[in-house]
């Protein structure tokens, strides 16, 4: 019987899991289809690797029309060929395993380097099987390595609004010797990657941290069942060794935990609500919400991090502002006024967001957030635009962020040890809900707003993403508004 091939994405999955190993080969189908958010981080991958060959001047790619065969003989030629500097998806097999690489650059002494590219700013351990494995099959091939390297992005790189100076943008670590180092551990993966692969069925692999450890597995569901609204792991923010030894003494149901177990005070405070069933508000509650000054500004943003900096001024990964909301109540009782922005040109939106920002948001007041991301945007604002940093200043003065607020004096055993806000709302407020809505994330609103300043759209899947968009970003502004009424109720029921 012929031993099953392995391709190094398969070999890193395995690593993971050999469990995910053994579906990704045997039954694929089963496989949970990537989402939108999903798919763009896969396209950034390529763009990232694209850009990259600009550093390899001359390099050519190694088609693979006619499949894997012809790749490899493809590959062959190009090495023997001193005339090539690089090759750029280079195809190698050596017992059973297949790889692509990135990049195969020549020296000038005839011996040559392998880089791995990668779309993260920093060398992660998982890279290490990654590079390791491209490191084993190509030298067995014959290609004489001098060097093993990983080119990511250099977070410290400006762009100036130019051409992208991909010599800045990325930076090249050379890892060789730890790659070296892995030489018995490879083989063990292997012969237990080809074990696994000539099973009758998946083996016997309890979930735990490798189910989302480096990539949430595309299996996830077929491992782990949905969780009882009680389970332990609803804890907030329990640790995996505590959830361990709470497993160990058979529990794993909150209303189980033994009172002298060692929880933090918030974890505790959640098993009691969990254990009588009741939300809890702090008998503080009514004082911290007595510092606010109406008008009350409930505000929200929303932003893109790309990889390649799309404009002057700004490094990798750095947030784009494209929307906000505002919703604001002028008196207690009032009925809530609503301001929005939305970016829809496809040019910079960074001036036009702050300079209609401030403008919505007064003189005085109260500016309710929930979490600190919208501090940090506006100090990124104030230093791309020195010209509103005194307004942007005066406006951080004036925020009041939410998220502490119902984490230190607050819980309802519905939150299910989460404070996000699309945990805490229907919690506190059932009548609201992000259910149904067509963008329900931050990261799904990021995909949209890309798809609608990129063109190709009709005027009805334009106008349809558009909406979809606004009502996001309301919802979370208005949701503030609605789960501040809960909580001024609730110091009075503590």
């Amino acid at each position: 019987m012929n031993k099953m091939k392995l391709s190094k994405s398969r070999f890193v999955a395995g690593v993971q899991c050999l469990k995910r190993l053994y579906w990704q080969v045997h039954e694929p189908d089963l496989a949970a289809e990537p989402d939108a958010s999903a798919c763009a981080i896969m396209e950034q991958g390529r763009e990232v690797g694209m850009l990259a060959r600009q550093l390899f001047p001359g390099g050519v790619e190694v088609v693979s029309d006619g499949g894997l065969d012809q790749a490899i003989r493809a590959t062959r030629e190009l090495v023997a060929n001193p005339e090539i500097p690089a090759l750029f998806e280079a195809a190698f097999e050596h017992d059973g395993v297949a790889v692509r690489v990135d990049v195969l650059h020549r020296r000038r002494d005839g011996r040559w380097r392998l880089v791995e590219v990668k779309s993260s700013t920093v060398v992660k351990e998982e890279h290490l099987d990654d590079v390791g494995i491209q490191y084993r099959v190509v030298s067995r091939c014959g290609v004489d390595l001098a060097s093993v390297c990983l080119a990511h992005i250099n977070r410290n790189y400006v762009f100036d609004g130019g051409s992208i100076d991909v010599r800045r943008l990325f930076k090249v670590r050379n890892l060789t010797r730890r790659v070296e180092r892995l030489h018995t551990k490879l083989t063990f993966q292997l012969r237990s990657a080809f074990t696994v692969l000539a099973m009758r069925k998946a083996p016997d692999l309890s979930p735990g941290r490798h189910c989302t450890n480096p990539v949430t597995c595309e299996f996830f569901e077929r491992c782990n069942s949905p969780r009882p609204h009680d389970h332990i792991g609803f804890l907030p923010r329990i640790h995996a060794s505590a959830m361990e030894e709470l497993e160990e003494l058979g529990v794993e149901s909150i209303r189980d935990v033994p009172d002298d177990f060692e929880l933090t005070e918030i974890q505790r405070r959640a098993a009691t609500c969990v254990q009588a069933g009741e939300p809890w508000f702090s008998p503080e509650l009514g004082e911290v919400l007595g510092g606010l000054t109406y008008p009350l500004y409930f505000a929200d943003f929303e932003t893109v991090n790309w990889a390649v900096p799309p404009f002057a001024g700004m490094r990798p990964y750095d947030h784009l502002p494209f929307q906000w909301s505002v919703h604001v109540l002028r008196r207690p009782g009032a009925e809530p006024e609503h301001y929005e922005f939305l970016a829809i040109d496809g040019g910079d939106p960074r001036r036009e967001f702050i300079s209609s920002l401030c403008a919505s948001l007064g003189e005085r007041g109260t500016i309710v957030v929930y979490s600190s991301f919208e501090s940090q945007r506006l100090s990124e604002l104030a230093s791309w635009f020195p010209e509103f940093a005194d307004r942007i200043t005066a406006i951080q003065t004036r925020l009041f962020d939410l998220l502490p607020v119902v984490r230190e004096h607050t819980y309802h055993p519905a939150y299910a040890g989460s404070y996000s806000i699309k945990s805490v709302l229907p919690a506190l407020v059932p009548e609201m809900t992000y259910d149904g809505i067509e963008v329900a994330n931050g990261q799904a609103a990021g995909v949209a707003w890309e798809s609608l300043v990129c063109g190709g759209l009709d005027r009805g899947e334009y106008d349809r993403i558009r909406k979809a968009l606004l009502v996001y970003c309301g919802l979370d502004t208005l949701a503030m508004v609605k789960l501040l009424d809960k909580l001024l109720v609730g110091q009075f029921e503590s």
